[in-house]
């Protein structure tokens, strides 16, 4: 309800309890319908937070509708394109699916055998958490475990000192790679994504941002396939080097939910409702997705859901085309072009040159929406006049999706040509007088 129609509420309630209070012989009775009516419009106006209602929307290519996630994003694994998105730009808490930027970090960063020594702020972070106390030593790389299959807060936090000295500075190399990877909108405070707030923002990132860091942990990193060993493991004892115990059992049930799934993180806070990240192949192709805000207690499976119908409508709807390469290129005439070994020949005459294209910065293919095709127009020089380099750019290869325009791709001359001047005519009539 807005503010308009609220104090017009409220005026309604004046009015009434001026009327009652006028007639003295119904006092009594007007104070208890004042309160009652007060009561009433109070629960109408007090706003209300409705936990897990999913949200409607427009069909994509009738496969994804109603999905509970306030924000969601899928993306090409491949390109970084994103292929469906909702508010996925809009910045969000995004609770323990940071845990995935500490766990790549602590695998690119921490040096081989490296140990973690449980600080007290490490030992008193809140659920859920491995138990840790205080002065307790444990090799970092079983801490990982700890952290992506059980989500362990305390295990984060003692990953961040371990390998950076302190959370604060453990945070500062997160917000580096985030902004490395071409994340737009995201500020990491803590390393376990606990709801966090500082002088420079809250802790937050959006669901495009969330996919960029998975595609990065899943496929781009030097790191990624020890990152996907730890968050496909079913379940790993974690022994501090006081031979204490613990098992951590991985709690991302959707790995076996569906087919593809190579690894995934869930999260909760109160401010960040449930929020998973997933990343997923398939016929040789790869997918990330984010969700967040994806209902709140106690609507636990919605996530899964939502992950299930983005990925589901992924697999269905795209598929990897060819791109076009090795084009079939028309020679372009060069005027007073001048080769040494031809001589006099050359004079006055139009030499054609055949364009070199460069195709190293194109896709051999392209993921796309099945059924539609990548096609390419060129323009070129008709033209050109000596003297030419093998690299003058002398036009280029657009190539498009619909009406999108994917890449440029620039063609060079591919030859070099002087031009004709007097030095050069004097030097051949005399070779030609000296020859005859």
């Amino acid at each position: 309800m807005n503010k308009q129609k609220s104090h017009i509420h409220y005026r309604y309630c004046v009015m009434c309890m001026a009327f009652f209070m006028g007639k003295r012989k119904f006092r009594r009775y007007s104070c208890m319908a004042l309160a009652g009516i007060w009561i009433m419009v109070c629960l109408v106006l007090l706003p209300q937070r409705i936990y897990g209602e999913p949200l409607d929307e427009t069909e994509v290519s009738g496969v994804v509708s109603s999905l509970y996630s306030k924000s969601c994003a899928l993306m090409d694994g491949d390109s970084g394109r994103v292929l469906y998105g909702r508010e996925e730009q809009n910045a969000m808490a995004n609770a323990s699916t940071t845990k995935i930027m500490t766990c790549i970090l602590a695998l690119e960063y921490a040096e081989e055998g490296l140990i973690a020594e449980v600080s007290q702020k490490a030992a008193s972070q809140p659920k859920v958490h491995l138990g840790m106390s205080q002065g307790q030593q444990f090799y970092v790389k079983d801490l990982l475990y700890g952290l992506m299959l059980e989500s362990y807060n305390d295990c984060a936090v003692a990953i961040a000192e371990a390998v950076s000295g302190t959370v604060e500075e453990f945070a500062r190399l997160m917000n580096e790679k985030a902004t490395e990877l071409g994340c737009r909108d995201t500020y990491f405070i803590t390393p376990n994504g606990l709801d966090a707030q500082d002088e420079n923002g809250v802790h937050h990132t959006t669901a495009e941002d969330l996919c960029r860091i998975m595609k990065y942990c899943a496929w781009d990193s030097p790191k990624s396939a020890e990152f996907l060993s730890i968050t496909q493991t079913a379940s790993y004892t974690i022994t501090s080097l006081e031979q204490k115990s613990y098992t951590a059992t991985n709690k991302n049930a959707f790995l076996s939910m569906m087919d593809g799934v190579i690894s995934g993180k869930t999260g909760f806070t109160a401010d960040a409702g449930y929020c998973y990240v997933a990343a997923l192949e398939s016929e040789g192709r790869k997918f990330c997705i984010a969700l967040l805000a994806c209902g709140w207690p106690n609507n636990k499976t919605y996530k899964w859901s939502d992950a299930r119908k983005l990925f589901s409508y992924a697999i269905d709807n795209f598929t990897y085309v060819d791109v076009p390469r090795e084009l079939a290129l028309p020679e372009i005439a060069v005027k007073d072009a001048r080769r040494e070994e031809h001589g006099l020949s050359d004079w006055n005459q139009e030499i054609s040159i055949s364009p070199v294209a460069d195709y190293e910065k194109i896709p051999d293919r392209y993921l796309l929406p099945v059924g539609e095709e990548i096609t390419c127009r060129y323009s070129l020089n008709t033209q050109l006049c000596a003297p030419v380099s093998s690299s003058d750019i002398v036009g280029n290869i657009i190539y498009y999706a619909g009406e999108e325009v994917l890449w440029e791709c620039p063609v060079y001359a591919g030859a070099d040509y002087e031009r004709w001047n007097f030095g050069a005519l004097l030097r051949g009539v005399v070779s030609l007088f000296l020859n005859v």
